[in-house]
Protein backbone atom coordinates (compact mmCIF):
# COMPACT_ATOMS: atom_id res chain seq x y z
CA UNK A 1 0.00 0.00 0.00
CA UNK A 2 1.30 3.50 -0.87
CA UNK A 3 0.02 4.96 2.64
CA UNK A 4 3.19 6.10 3.96
CA UNK A 5 4.71 7.21 0.35
CA UNK A 6 1.24 9.37 0.22
CA UNK A 7 1.38 10.80 3.65
CA UNK A 8 5.21 11.69 4.17
CA UNK A 9 4.99 13.28 0.43
CA UNK A 10 1.78 15.34 1.80
CA UNK A 11 4.77 16.08 5.44
CA UNK A 12 1.84 14.65 7.28
CA UNK A 13 2.70 12.42 10.82
CA UNK A 14 0.86 9.25 11.62
CA UNK A 15 -0.56 11.46 14.60
CA UNK A 16 -2.06 13.69 12.60
CA UNK A 17 -2.99 11.27 10.08
CA UNK A 18 -4.99 9.29 12.78
CA UNK A 19 -6.61 12.07 14.25
CA UNK A 20 -7.52 13.35 11.01
CA UNK A 21 -9.44 10.05 10.28
CA UNK A 22 -10.21 9.12 14.06
CA UNK A 23 -7.77 6.58 14.00
CA UNK A 24 -5.23 4.83 15.81
CA UNK A 25 -1.42 6.40 15.08
CA UNK A 26 -0.56 2.43 15.79
CA UNK A 27 -2.84 1.39 13.59
CA UNK A 28 -1.46 3.47 10.99
CA UNK A 29 1.63 2.01 11.64
CA UNK A 30 0.55 -1.49 11.02
CA UNK A 31 -0.84 -0.59 7.86
CA UNK A 32 2.09 1.16 6.86
CA UNK A 33 4.49 -2.11 7.22
CA UNK A 34 2.19 -4.30 6.04
CA UNK A 35 1.35 -5.82 9.38
CA UNK A 36 -2.35 -4.95 9.33
CA UNK A 37 -5.02 -4.98 6.15
CA UNK A 38 -7.08 -2.49 5.98
CA UNK A 39 -11.07 -3.14 5.46
CA UNK A 40 -13.05 -1.46 2.71
CA UNK A 41 -14.11 1.22 5.10
CA UNK A 42 -10.44 2.61 6.06
CA UNK A 43 -9.48 2.11 2.36
CA UNK A 44 -12.17 4.83 0.93
CA UNK A 45 -11.36 6.80 4.16
CA UNK A 46 -7.09 6.97 2.99
CA UNK A 47 -8.35 7.55 -0.93
CA UNK A 48 -10.44 9.97 -0.07
CA UNK A 49 -8.07 12.11 2.43
CA UNK A 50 -5.13 11.79 -0.17
CA UNK A 51 -7.10 12.39 -3.50
CA UNK A 52 -6.70 8.96 -5.08
CA UNK A 53 -8.03 6.18 -6.36
CA UNK A 54 -8.44 2.83 -4.08
CA UNK A 55 -6.42 1.50 -7.24
CA UNK A 56 -3.58 3.79 -7.04
CA UNK A 57 -3.70 3.32 -3.16
CA UNK A 58 -3.22 -0.49 -3.19
CA UNK A 59 -0.70 -0.09 -6.27
CA UNK A 60 -2.64 -1.49 -9.04
CA UNK A 61 -2.00 1.63 -10.73
CA UNK A 62 0.42 4.18 -10.94
CA UNK A 63 -2.29 6.81 -12.39
CA UNK A 64 -3.82 8.16 -8.96
CA UNK A 65 -6.82 9.58 -10.57
CA UNK A 66 -10.35 9.03 -10.14
CA UNK A 67 -11.68 6.80 -13.71
CA UNK A 68 -15.08 7.88 -14.36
Amino acid sequence: MRLKELRTAKGISQLKLAIDLNMNQNSISRYENGIRQADYATLIKFADYFNVSIDYLLERTDNPTFYK
